[in-house]
């Protein structure tokens, strides 16, 4: 059965938005929540300035275990855990529960890559000068790594755009909804032509928002 691209256009226009929705959100609330964690790994580390072994083993543990799940094996596997607190397993926020965790975690390492890459002179020069663990961890070594922390956000954008795609598999609604039901299920090439080519262009135009907004901070320096 093919799809009327004549009166198709409608049906694209609002799995994209459904797509960019799911996006957004879920980029928001890991960052919430994978920032701070990505501080906390980095600062818990040995011989960091809140050095805390237990804690650290214990994210590190957390992380590394979730972290190479596939994610689609990750979103099905928590299906009754989102349906218990979202009410449904299918729809935009039945899909941005699991995207959160899987990309906060993500996200956490990112901070904490990023921040260890900051030169230790940095971190010793504010300790000379008085300054506190609060003001090195947020007035100097943020700062300071603010420019990679932008491209992590960026590489992790684009992953929440795959993420997307492969939740509407499970009937998340979006791009990946529209590949698999109009595309896949109908044998429509044209169908899914369209959708990658979103895809295509939605991956683009974040890697290009991500390096500008990156080159304009690292030139402030």
């Amino acid at each position: 059965m093919k799809t009327d691209l004549s009166t198709f256009w409608p049906v694209i226009l609002d799995h994209t938005i459904s797509t960019l929705i799911m996006v957004a959100i879920t980029l928001v609330l890991a960052t919430l929540i994978g920032l701070p964690l990505g501080i906390l790994l980095y600062a818990t580390a040995k011989g960091n300035i809140l050095e805390n072994k237990v804690l650290n083993t214990i994210l590190n543990a957390i992380i590394n275990t979730v972290r190479p799940i596939p994610f689609i094996i990750f979103l099905v596997a928590l299906i009754p855990v989102t349906r218990f607190l979202v009410g449904t397993s299918i729809g935009i926020w039945a899909a941005i529960f699991p995207m959160t965790l899987a990309a906060s975690l993500s996200i956490a390492r990112v901070v904490e890559n990023n921040i260890v890459s900051v030169d230790r002179g940095v971190i010793e020069a504010a300790q000379s000068m008085g300054s506190s663990k609060f003001d090195i961890l947020f007035k100097v070594l943020i700062p300071e790594a603010a420019g990679a922390l932008i491209l992590g956000l960026t590489f992790t954008t684009v992953s929440l755009i795959e993420f997307s795609a492969v939740a509407g598999l499970v009937g998340a609604g979006g791009i990946g909804y529209l590949a698999f039901t109009y595309g896949y299920q109908r044998f429509d090439v044209t169908v899914m032509f369209i959708t990658v080519l979103i895809l295509i262009i939605l991956v683009q135009i974040t890697q290009f928002i991500g390096n500008k907004l990156a080159s304009i901070y690292t030139s402030r320096l």
